[in-house]
């Protein structure tokens, strides 16, 4: 999540000092009441109130592939590093690491004494049969990729092998293996210079092994949820709420706060609005972009826009006719003002997107989307001719009505509308706009099942590798049906490049390769506009996820 405003809201913690008045009786009274005070605020819980929009696809580590997975994961999970309040990552069920000098065998030590939330010892195991099921062909992780950069992962991952001891060889081969109960040995097929901070990310979190193997369901249901972070998950009314409460287990429980989370699950934007105004939420989070400015335009202090590393974009499914055609693609994202929207629509401070890669990661020298410049340009003009031209090249007289396919939320709504209307007026095309729920969204993009979606992406890490390897023609996220083999071999020679210049120049060309393509048509960068009530307190944003409140308070 990114830009260049400012994320994390650090509060500091005030505490109420009582003083006594008069003398005597009266002071004595007084005394009382505010010991009685102290009292009933201790032992009242300190429950927090979110609104996490949409059911979860998957809680499980291996299978959650979107925000309203990840968030909750977030909190009752951890991997063997951490990122801190700060940004900077450090030690999470990993004490201390050693690395090779050639920089692809990482060993690993956990920390004593940690335990699952149903009291069995975490172990090193549990980290090696996390990530072989996540790359497992049978899981059908749509997140396997990203342990791509485990030694022989996309071989065991990519294999169509029917026979179980064959398949059972190239799981064995996978690089990463549990030495002993403490030690982890993990080695890589290059270099790969941000592993530290992925393994921050819940794709790598461990999942129990012998729960896991018992029932490979434990992760559908908060009675069977078994977790090693914060907090423990207790209560899941599926499409209603979700409850966690906070893990007296943990290391680091002294640091945790809150006694529970309470999320919510409200999709439309105005009716989370309102409850938030209405003191049933402690964060609004999306806003209503007509509330976004309003906010802004009044300092509202309770208003704060959130740095992201995210980009908003429309996919191509390019398997259909004739979105298969590049002049078709290009015509119909030369015809998107992005100014306007953000402007008008939007209305969140978002910068407009001309490349997909948003700013706020370094290059070799300044910032990589800096440096990449603008890769298209609005030009309504030149669209009409590139529309005429591709469908020529299709043999089609005219462009076909099509869907838009976005997921329920005003915003999504109201910008679909706005490019609905650009490409009437100008390309003369007609669009018809369907609104679904997050994960049959997601379930249909995967199943190439629409013609144009709405879509976003949020940075795993920080690093241009985390945008442009999705369009990777074996990347599970790819989602547009888009095949370039010089964009293959240009992203897996700089996965493998230790070289910061030549590597840095291998990712510019890809994605001049993608956005001359344009399977996709970036939209603008996101900025994360939200309210918090002003007595939570130690929130923190990291620049590529939502506010996290793994340590932070409640203080009225």
């Amino acid at each position: 999540m990114k830009k260049r405003l400012l994320a994390s809201l650090l509060g500091a913690v005030m505490l109420l000092s009582v003083g006594m008045t008069g003398c005597g009786q009266k002071a004595t009274e007084n005394t009382g009441t505010a010991q009685q005070t102290a009292e009933q605020t201790a032992a009242t819980p300190k429950i927090l109130r979110l609104n996490n929009q949409s059911e979860p696809g998957s809680l499980h580590p291996g299978k959650a592939q979107g925000t309203h997975d990840s968030w909750l994961i977030e909190h009752v999970m951890e991997g063997l590093t951490k990122k801190s309040p700060e940004g900077k990552v450090v030690e999470g069920m990993a004490t201390a690491w050693t690395v090779s000098e050639d920089g692809t065998v990482y060993t690993f030590t956990l920390r004593d004494g940690v335990k699952w939330s149903n009291g069995d010892p975490m172990v090193a195991k549990d980290f090696e049969i996390a990530w072989k099921y996540l790359l497992n062909p049978k899981t059908a992780s749509e997140y396997a990729y990203q342990c791509y950069y485990l030694a022989n992962g996309e071989a065991f991952n990519a294999s169509t092998e029917t026979d179980d001891a064959k398949l059972k060889e190239l799981e064995d081969a996978v690089g990463v293996k549990a030495l002993d109960e403490k030690t982890l040995e993990v080695r890589l097929e290059a270099p790969t210079p941000y592993f530290l901070e992925l393994l921050s990310f819940y794709t790598y979190y461990p999942v129990n092994h012998k729960v896991q193997e018992a029932n490979p369901d434990w992760a559908n249901d908060a009675s069977t949820y078994v977790s090693n972070g914060p907090f423990i998950f207790t209560e899941w009314k599926h499409k209603e709420s979700m409850k966690i409460v906070k893990n007296e287990e943990y290391y680091d429980k002294d640091k945790v706060k809150l006694n529970e989370i309470h999320f919510a699950m409200i999709e439309d934007e105005n009716t989370a609005w309102q409850m938030y105004r209405n003191d049933e939420l402690d964060m609004a989070y999306p806003l209503p972009q007509d509330v976004t400015a309003q906010l802004s335009a009044q300092k509202d202090p309770e208003f704060v826009i959130g740095a992201e590393l995210a980009t908003y974009f429309y996919r191509f499914n390019t398997t259909k006719k004739p979105f298969n055609n590049v002049n078709v693609r290009r015509a119909l994202s030369m015809t998107i003002d992005r100014k306007t929207i953000v402007e008008s629509v939007a209305q969140g401070g978002q910068t407009p997107a001309y490349t997909l890669t948003p700013y706020g990661i370094a290059d070799v020298s300044g910032d990589f989307t800096q440096n990449t410049g603008e890769l298209f340009k609005y030009d309504p003009t030149e669209a009409q001719k590139l529309l005429a031209q591709g469908l020529q090249e299709e043999g089609m007289d005219k462009m076909p009505n099509f869907v838009i396919l976005y997921n329920t939320s005003e915003g999504h709504k109201k910008i679909a509308e706005a490019i609905q209307e650009m490409w009437r007026k100008d390309l003369g095309i007609q669009v018809t706009l369907e609104n679904v729920e997050f994960q049959i969204k997601l379930d249909r993009e995967d199943k190439l099942d629409f013609e144009v979606a709405r879509s976003g992406w949020v940075g795993d890490y920080v690093d241009p590798m985390t945008f442009l390897d999705m369009f990777e023609s074996t990347s599970q996220q790819n989602d547009t049906g888009w095949v370039n083999a010089e964009y293959d071999a240009l992203i897996r020679a700089a996965k493998a490049n230790l070289d910061l210049a030549s590597r840095s120049q291998q990712l510019h060309d890809a994605e001049k390769i993608l956005m001359s393509e344009m399977p996709i048509a970036p939209i603008y960068f996101y900025t994360a506009p939200y309210t918090l009530k002003p007595y939570v307190k130690d929130s923190y944003k990291p620049i590529n996820r939502y506010t996290q409140f793994q340590y932070a308070d409640i203080v009225k």
